[in-house]
């Protein structure tokens, strides 16, 4: 109903320069391309790189030449442009904001879809320029997730990543129009209000807990336990890995988090509330310090000097650890339309993992849509599908740098908070306090949840091809 509004969204834009092709730039200049032409938005969309970038190739594979004037160096783009969309790494945004805004006309749009740049000048004391506009459109997913679900809501009930979207300047009263606009061309069914400020605290954190870090950390953790019991490492990866990005990332996307428990056989129910009562406190720890190190400015500045040493010391890779080799083989020896099976415990922590990172928002006040978007939504619909698909060591490794490097830096630290604290107090036969359990069933998050759940996308990620079509694996200019 809403699609037919973007030329009017768009009054007055005539160039959008998408700056960047690493995760977003394909997926976002893709899906606004296309939904300028169906929509008749009289616009034109231009990627802009650095010159010599070795990224002008996979853009000219994506229809943006030079020849028809859709591809150019980013000197000559963002003189011309009326809205660029700031897709390079955040590194890199914060090494170069001062010569990129310049290059900016007066009345111009800066995009961003990460706070992270303010974050910065917030940390050494700067600001936007005043005479042009700044927004913000943020997908709830990677990149590839914006455009496979784009693609497919084309023939399948209008199917998108929603997005949260701010205002942090408007010079001339259009901003907002443009920020609905921008969500709404990227095909996201939903948009919800944040700020520029509220985003890049939740989202930064977000990708160091639930999404990528802790995920990442608790697995590896509950993986060496039931090994230690001396469960088979392909048995062990069925019950944590395998029940965390399948089943349970099933039911929480469509039910939300308390199905994981009601559905459970009730011999199991126990199980589930002691892991769950262990883990709690664990994970909060971590979630609260990981959040007031984002929220001061020091996790920003640990990203800038990290890629400020990736010339001399450029990041490895974690795939080739026992456990992720283990995971390789039993995604290539699953046997379709078998079930999953959910393993209560490992159930029980990712449940309180995934509960603390949104007590931790609601504590520091975040609005509902923000905290349910950046613990569950993003997770359950978006990553957590990719990890199933390629593995959570893949998803860690193709991430933005900023995800890799914060997933890298706090993953070992919700793995040692949960094995020094929740599994070593019950190895030991302590009775965990049952007080967050009494909590998690009647938290006033589920029927928040549950209405989310009716906005999620109408179709699940459709994972085809190979991994070298994700276009997430790096981020380039």
């Amino acid at each position: 109903q809403t699609f037919a509004s973007l030329p009017a969204a768009f009054a007055g834009v005539k160039n959008v320069a998408v700056i960047g092709w690493g995760s977003q730039g394909p997926a976002q200049a893709q899906n606004l391309r296309d939904s300028f032409a169906d929509a008749g938005v009289d616009a034109k969309v231009v990627i802009g790189l650095r010159k010599g970038s070795r990224s002008m190739a996979e853009a000219e594979k994506a229809g943006f030449t030079e020849a028809d004037g859709t591809l150019k160096a980013m000197e000559d783009a963002i003189p011309e442009a009326d809205l660029v969309v700031l897709l390079i790494s955040d590194g890199a945004q914060a090494d170069n904001y001062k010569s990129l805004l310049g290059m900016m006309k007066p009345g111009a749009t800066l995009g961003l879809s990460h706070g992270f740049l303010l974050g910065h000048l917030d940390a050494i004391g700067d600001a936007f320029r005043s005479d042009i506009s700044v927004v913000l459109v943020a997908p709830k997913g990677m990149g590839p997730s914006v455009r496979r679900l784009y693609v497919q809501g084309k023939t399948e009930n209008g199917a998108g990543i929603n997005c949260s979207f701010a205002v942090h300047q408007d010079c001339d009263g259009k901003a907002t129009d443009i920020a609905i606009g921008w969500a709404m061309a990227l095909g996201a069914p939903f948009a919800f209000p944040t700020t520029l400020r509220s985003e890049y605290c939740s989202d930064i954190f977000g990708e160091r807990g639930i999404l990528l870090g802790a995920v990442h950390g608790i697995a590896e953790a509950l993986w060496r336990r039931l090994v230690a019991q001396g469960v088979s490492t392909t048995d062990a990866f069925v019950r944590t890995t395998e029940c965390i990005t399948g089943p349970l990332t099933a039911t929480i996307s469509k039910r939300g988090i308390k199905a994981v428990y009601d559905d459970l056989p009730e011999a199991d129910k126990p199980t589930f509330a002691t892991a769950y009562a262990a883990a709690y406190k664990p994970a909060f720890d971590i979630h609260i310090e990981c959040y007031e190190d984002v929220a001061c400015g020091n996790e920003i500045k640990s990203v800038i000097n990290a890629c400020n040493r990736h010339a001399r010391l450029p990041m490895g890779k974690i795939d080739g650890t026992p456990m992720w080799v283990v995971g390789e083989s039993v995604r290539a020896n699953r046997v379709p339309g078998a079930a999953i099976p959910v393993d209560p415990f490992t159930a029980g922590v990712y449940c309180a993992v995934m509960m603390s990172q949104i007590d931790v928002l609601w504590e520091k006040g975040h609005p509902l849509s923000e905290i349910i978007n950046e613990s569950v939504i993003e997770s359950v619909d978006s990553l957590n599908p990719y990890m199933h698909a390629r593995g959570v060591a893949y998803m860690v490794d193709n991430c933005s740098t900023t995800a890799r490097l914060g997933a890298r830096k706090w993953a070992p630290r919700y793995d040692y908070n949960i094995s020094q604290q929740c599994l070593a107090a019950l190895e030991a036969g302590d009775k965990p306090d049952m007080e967050a359990f009494e909590a998690f069933k009647t938290h006033p998050i589920h029927p928040a949840i549950l209405e989310c759940a009716k906005l999620r996308p109408s179709v699940d990620i459709a994972l085809t091809g190979s991994n070298a079509d994700d276009a997430a694996r790096f981020d380039i200019v």
